[in-house]
Formats: C-alpha cells, sequence, structure tokens
C-alpha cells in the first residue's frame, strides 16, 4: 500500500504552533469579556467579533494584528483584563519575544499551569529562549497533554513517533495521535490514519484507517492543499483495497464522529 507521509517541514510546525498560542489567547481574553460585561448589545459585538476572529482561522486568513486590536481595545474600554499572565505569555511567545514570555510562563508552568507548561514545552523543544533541549521539552508537554492540551498531545505524539527526547515508541505515540485527534486536530487525525494504514502501534486496519484520513481531509484547512491532498489520497488509496461493507462502516463511523472536549 503506497501512502503518501505528512507533509511536516520546521517552518510549517512554527506557524501551526503560533497559530494554537494565538488563538488561545484571544479565546482566553473573550473569554474575560463575556464575564464582565452584561450589556446584551455588547454581547453581541463580542459575539460578531468572535464569529469573525474564528471565521479567519478557519479560512486561514486570521492575522495577528486583528486580534490584538480587538484585545487591546477591549482591555482599553475595561472590557477585559490584561491580567491573564499564561495569555499574556501566550502572546509574548507568539511574538517571538521569548524572554518575556518565559519570565511569565515559568512560574506558572511550575505551579500547574497547562497552557504555560505547553510554551515551556515550545521553548526547550524549538531552543526559543533556552537551549535547545527534548528531554526537558518532553517533560513539560507531558505535563501539558495530561491535563488536556491540544497542542503538547500532538507534539508529544511526533517526539515519541520520531524518537527526540524519548525513547521510539509506535505505540505510545499512537495513543497521543489519538488524545489529539479525538479533540479534532487534523494533522493527529492524519498520524492516526498512518498508523492504522501501516499497523504501527496499532493492529492494522483499513476501516479506522479510512475514517480518520477521511476525518483530516475534511478538517485541513482549505489552503493547506498539501495535508488535505495527503490525506484524500491516503483516504481513496485505502478504499481501494476495502470491501463495500467496510467502505460504509468507515464512512458512517467519519460522519457520526464528534469531538471530544
Amino acid at each position: 500500500m503506497a501512502l503518501l507521509p505528512l507533509f511536516r517541514s520546521r517552518t510549517r510546525e512554527a506557524e501551526l504552533e503560533h497559530r494554537v498560542y494565538a488563538l488561545q489567547a484571544a479565546l482566553a481574553q473573550c473569554k474575560g469579556v463575556a464575564r464582565t460585561w452584561w450589556s446584551m448589545r455588547v454581547r453581541f459585538t463580542i459575539a460578531v467579533a468572535l464569529v469573525a476572529m474564528a471565521a479567519g482561522f478557519a479560512l486561514g486568513v486570521y492575522r495577528h494584528p486583528i486580534k490584538q486590536a480587538f484585545v487591546d481595545s477591549a482591555v482599553a474600554v475595561g472590557l477585559a483584563s490584561p491580567t491573564d499572565d499564561a495569555a499574556t505569555a501566550e502572546i509574548a511567545f507568539q511574538r517571538a519575544d521569548y524572554a518575556k514570555a518565559l519570565k511569565l510562563a515559568r512560574p506558572l508552568a511550575e505551579a500547574g499551569d497547562p497552557r504555560a507548561e505547553a510554551i515551556l514545552g515550545s521553548a526547550n523543544y524549538r531552543g526559543r529562549g533556552v537551549p535547545q533541549n527534548d528531554s526537558e521539552a518532553a517533560k513539560w508537554f507531558r505535563l501539558a497533554a495530561d491535563k488536556g492540551n491540544a497542542a503538547a498531545r500532538f507534539t508529544l505524539e511526533v517526539m515519541y513517533g520520531e524518537g527526540r527526547g524519548v525513547p521510539q515508541d509506535y505505540a505510545e505515540a499512537a495513543r497521543w495521535y489519538r488524545l489529539a485527534a479525538e479533540q479534532g486536530d487534523a494533522q493527529a487525525q492524519y498520524n492516526l490514519g498512518l498508523a492504522y494504514a501501516r499497523g504501527e502501534g496499532v493492529t492494522q486496519n483499513a476501516v479506522d484507517a479510512h475514517m480518520w484520513f477521511n476525518l483530516a481531509a475534511a478538517r485541513f484547512p482549505a489552503n493547506d492543499t498539501r495535508n488535505r491532498t495527503a490525506a484524500v489520497k491516503n483516504r481513496d488509496t485505502v478504499a481501494g483495497e476495502m470491501s463495500s461493507e467496510q467502505l460504509a462502516e468507515a464512512q458512517k463511523r467519519a460522519r457520526e464522529w464528534k469531538p471530544q472536549s
């Protein structure tokens, strides 16, 4: 079975990492807005802004200045609190102000905050503001992943698959693939599809492989043509070796699938 690999460059990973932190920071600030303002008019305005931001992410056209302008305006008029240090650290990390990000994130991470733990994991994984250290990165990513942080779960699965900072272990990689995939992460869904198609860390299963490839193809952003095309081609390759009953079952599972929190 000739399967296409996942196209994953360091530049692409960094871009995705920055988008994750930008979205998390924006949502954290917007939650503060919702908690501190009771006017229906303002709630409606905030809802419109949130929808616009979400649409921007879905279409792949979101840019940091849009989000930052919204956050700064909310703080300026007293609608949001600037005291969420984890969100501030995420914004600083996204803007490559690693000294500020680490200064804010370290005490929070040591106190068990998963967003801050993920920041320390990313800093050590990529050598941002600290020397690159895979073992230290794996430690922080595991702490954040155990608390449900999707970005940490995805990177940890990659580390187990590649043997970076941890012993190479396809079964452990597949376990983290599944956790991130069930949260709706398209790249994790793709990786889980590959695992089932190849029998790496899991029992080979065409129905499961097709389902996860199918879901990944639908969830990769429209502008991510390489990964989306790879998911479609792999789905179709697997389908070519399935019975009509197996194909119907895989499609049914994909239709009924819902992300878990």
